[in-house]
């Protein structure tokens, strides 16, 4: 049996930009990416804590450092510039490796920057 269990968090991600005109997807930067082990056009579910909004998109990857949070295409309709997101990917793990298994996770600060790591 395969459990899906959280594998990556970026908690309190604020939206830099919306740019309506873009094909579609979520902008990380991809030192944030790597810490949390997500990869170009990887799935994550993301939870817009200013509405209440959630989707479904892919990530792709930033300029590293630039803090840059960008909702892409349709979800830009979802958020708003300052929108604090939780960015979340899951992954199918056996159930024999469940109780074992940590996700990565880090908060960030108000300008998209590590303020805490756990799992990383």
């Amino acid at each position: 049996m395969h459990l899906h269990l959280l594998k990556a968090k970026i908690h309190r991600a604020r939206v830099t930009t919306a740019n309506l005109n873009y094909e579609g997807s979520l902008t990380i930067p991809r030192d944030l990416m790597d810490k949390v082990g997500l990869v170009a056009y990887e799935r994550v579910l993301c939870g817009n804590m200013a509405n209440g909004e959630r989707w479904e998109t892919y990530a792709i990857p930033g300029e590293a450092g630039s803090g840059q949070i960008v909702l892409n295409g349709a979800v830009a309709r979802l958020g708003t510039p300052g929108d604090v997101l939780t960015i979340m990917a899951f992954a199918g793990v056996d159930a024999d490796e469940a109780a074992a298994w940590s996700p990565k996770v880090v908060v960030l600060d108000k300008d998209n920057q590590i303020e805490v790591e756990r799992g990383t």
